[in-house]
């Protein structure tokens, strides 16, 4: 790429466990010749993710057009059949920042919610939960309302049903880790699997399981079918571990799956 005109915002916060980054907010200026696929390759962001940040309809740009690289929002207001997973790739906030910057234990979150997008924005008080209120989309995850308790140590409905209802195979399952050798330690759908190698993730063919789908796997749980692999093809699955022992430990096996949705 040619000519980057940056306005770092970035704030490195260092946890108790890890190294987190904030996203920064900077822009690019659009010259001639330029394609969002090119710009997407040397500010290793994802076409998806410029057309989000930028609210683009089409993948035209034109020369001299300012670009946004990164959210700059400071909070999301959920909508009905977002996930965890779908504001995640439309801000270019992890998974796992997202629920630990509004104090998640779980993937579920309501219409109408209100979430913080960085870790200088935890004053921003996440929506309250009412009793008569529904998940944005139902997620593999089932907790009850807030300040509601329940003694049912039995799955939920919801839970069982997702479970039940789902299309069933059976497939070979190998793993890998984020930092295996040729990874890039970015899937085929732009997760980082380096920043959250504790995520469950699955490489899949599209062409039997579509990309995005949460997938229910025998030993290992539900998953997003998020990464797509040279070796995967037909009834096989790669599962991603956070490190090597783990992936030895999984080896090769042949398990059952339930594609939910």
């Amino acid at each position: 790429m040619k000519k980057y005109l940056i306005a770092l915002a970035g704030v490195f916060a260092l946890g108790t466990a890890a190294l987190t980054t904030q996203a920064s907010a900077a822009s690019y200026k659009v010259e001639k010749g330029d394609t969002l696929w090119e710009i997407s390759q040397d500010q290793d962001v994802t076409v998806q993710d410029l057309k989000n940040w930028n609210e683009l309809k089409s993948d035209v740009i034109v020369p001299s057009q300012q670009l946004e690289i990164g959210s700059k929002a400071k909070t999301y207001t959920i909508k009905k059949g977002d996930t965890l997973f779908k504001i995640s790739q439309a801000t270019g906030v992890s998974v796992g920042d997202l629920k630990a910057y509004n104090n998640l234990t779980s993937d579920v979150i309501y219409e109408g919610q209100s979430l913080a997008l960085s870790g200088d924005s935890h004053n921003v008080n996440v929506a309250s939960v009412s009793d008569n209120q529904t998940p944005a989309k139902t997620q593999s995850t089932n907790i009850q309302p807030k300040n509601k308790q329940t003694t049912n140590t039995q799955p939920s409905t919801s839970q069982s049903t997702q479970q039940s209802s789902g299309k069933t195979m059976t497939v070979t399952a190998t793993a890998y880790t984020p930092n295996c050798a040729g990874c890039s330690g970015r899937t085929a759908t732009g997760i980082n699997v380096k920043a959250n190698p504790n995520m469950k993730v699955i490489a899949v063919d599209p062409r039997v399981i579509p990309l995005g789908s949460k997938v229910w796997v025998e030993g290992y749980g539900t998953a997003i079918a998020g990464d797509t692999g040279g070796a995967i093809k037909g009834n096989r699955i790669d599962l991603l571990m956070p490190n090597n022992s783990q992936a030895n430990s999984w080896g090769v096996r042949t398990v059952t799956i339930k594609v939910l949705d």
